[in-house]
């Protein structure tokens, strides 16, 4: 590999301000955990190795991104957390195996694009550089270290803000935490550092400070768009970047043919796919693997995860669809609740308030409204009448019902699996069917009716005597 390098992502520490039992950098936005995102932006890279530095909660940080499919990596484990230095020097002998280059990132800042860091990769060759250091120009720096420069320009230093005078606080341009750095020179250098006075410990920004005084050449790029460096202390913050995330997401959609209304209220996972012409509608939310084909309208706050929906599906507001397929043209919702495990055939139309599980849904199949199918299989044309519900349960096993081609079911009906509807039948309204109904047949099973004169008029004569 011409100029190979490496990566180290700095995700040991625990961060306090969450105020969380859980790491830092396992707190998701957009989709991903933050380490999800800075291990996939290195990756994009494609450096020789990736080695994060993980500490708090180690073996979780490692299980997910295992899970993840980010095999392959190279852990390094910092015990004690004295600081960015000193996690550097804790995988002194990997890291400078590793590569002559190594590029160091912060595993809470999940806006950083694979683009910028690329930039920063070619700035540190083309100067030949000890260390480049990627910076940015904030309207508020406070918080943050300044960057210092002499007469002509150059880096001459990164001051912290508890030790800036205030004519450093003044200073607008920041130091992102972000590094590119020659590893030889880096860990001479790191073995030179001294702990903090007052925290006890070893900063990596000093170093750059250690290089200056030896006449080392730091070089600096400025980042681009200032929002890509942002990092996440507090919840606060990763709701921000949650949303920019989101904003990113809804805006490559956006260019490339889907429709978003009120992008600011639509959440898009980074593994969903669209296709053009399609229309979202506000508040919407698209987890997972969820595609999308082209020309379907997604209503109002609805929920898609892991699902399939084929060209010119409509989803109404308020519908909730989960691991499942749904085929061209057909329609669900409003408030409808599609469960793991279906397949809504093509032109079928799952209304309001119906509830399908593990069911297999045909063509042109009307289900309009207050129905429950589950474990079922509806043959094409079939009518499913309000109120109408499939019985899978007995208490121990789930049994399937079987509605053939083109029959009936009529409203408030209760279908006793298992048990098979035969293709033309009817089922008469209010019916329990507890048998197969043949094909072409009618099945009515309900009790004869009964009108009883005059009942209410002694019911209520009965209860004023007894008062």
């Amino acid at each position: 590999m011409k100029n190979p390098f490496s990566v180290a992502i700095l995700a040991a520490g625990l961060g306090t301000r969450f105020k969380s039992r859980k790491a830092k950098v396992l707190h998701s936005a957009g989709g991903r955990t933050m380490i999800e995102h800075v291990v996939g932006a290195a990756v994009a890279l494609k450096p020789a190795a990736i080695h994060p530095i993980v500490g708090h909660q180690a073996e979780d940080v490692i299980r997910l991104l295992t899970e993840a499919g980010y095999g392959g990596l190279r852990y390094i484990r910092q015990k004690q957390q004295r600081g960015t230095g000193h996690a550097l020097l804790t995988g002194r002998k990997q890291l400078e195996a590793s590569a002559p280059t190594l590029l160091v990132l912060s595993g809470d800042t999940p806006l950083l694009r694979s683009a910028t860091l690329g930039s920063l990769l070619a700035r540190h060759r083309r100067s030949r550089a000890t260390a480049t250091v990627l910076t940015a120009e904030v309207s508020d720096p406070a918080g943050y270290g300044r960057v210092l420069r002499d007469g002509s320009g150059a880096l001459s230093g990164i001051v912290e803000q508890r030790s800036a005078i205030p004519e450093q606080l003044a200073i607008r341009e920041i130091n992102t935490g972000i590094y590119c750095f020659q590893t030889r020179e880096l860990f001479a250098a790191l073995r030179r550092l001294r702990p903090d006075p007052l925290t006890a410990e070893y900063y990596l920004t000093d170093v750059i400070s250690l290089l200056v005084r030896g006449r080392s050449k730091v070089s600096a790029l400025t980042c681009p768009d200032v929002t890509e460096i942002a990092g996440v202390n507090h919840r606060v913050e990763l709701a921000r970047v949650d949303g920019l995330l989101r904003h990113r997401r809804a805006e490559q959609f956006m260019l490339s043919g889907v429709t978003i209304l009120s992008p600011e209220t639509v959440s898009i996972g980074p593994d969903v796919s669209i296709g053009p012409d399609t229309v979202i509608e506000a508040g919407v939310h698209l987890h997972g693997k969820t595609k999308i084909g082209r020309d379907c309208r997604i209503g109002a706050f609805s929920v898609i995860s892991d699902s399939t929906l084929a060209a010119s599906a409509s989803v109404l507001p308020s519908s909730v669809i989960t691991e499942s397929r749904i085929a061209s043209g057909a329609r669900i919702g409003p408030f409808s609740h599609i469960r793991p495990g279906c397949e809504i055939g093509a032109g079928a139309q799952i209304g309001a308030f119906v509830e399908v599980k593990k069911s297999r849904i045909g063509r042109n199949v009307r289900a309009h409204h207050l129905a429950y199918l589950g474990d079922a299989v509806i043959g094409s044309n079939a009518n499913i009448g309000a109120g109408t519900i499939t019985c899978n349960y007995d208490g121990a096993v789930k049994h399937q019902t079987e509605v053939e081609d083109n029959a009936f079911i009529g409203s408030g009906s209760e279908l006793v699996a298992p048990v098979r509807v035969g293709k033309n039948a009817y089922v008469a309204a209010g019916s329990t069917i507890t048998e197969s109904v043949p094909p072409e047949a009618l099945a009515i099973a309900r009790a004869r009716q009964r009108n009883r004169k005059d009942w209410a008029k002694h019911r209520r004569k009965k209860i004023a005597n007894k008062k």
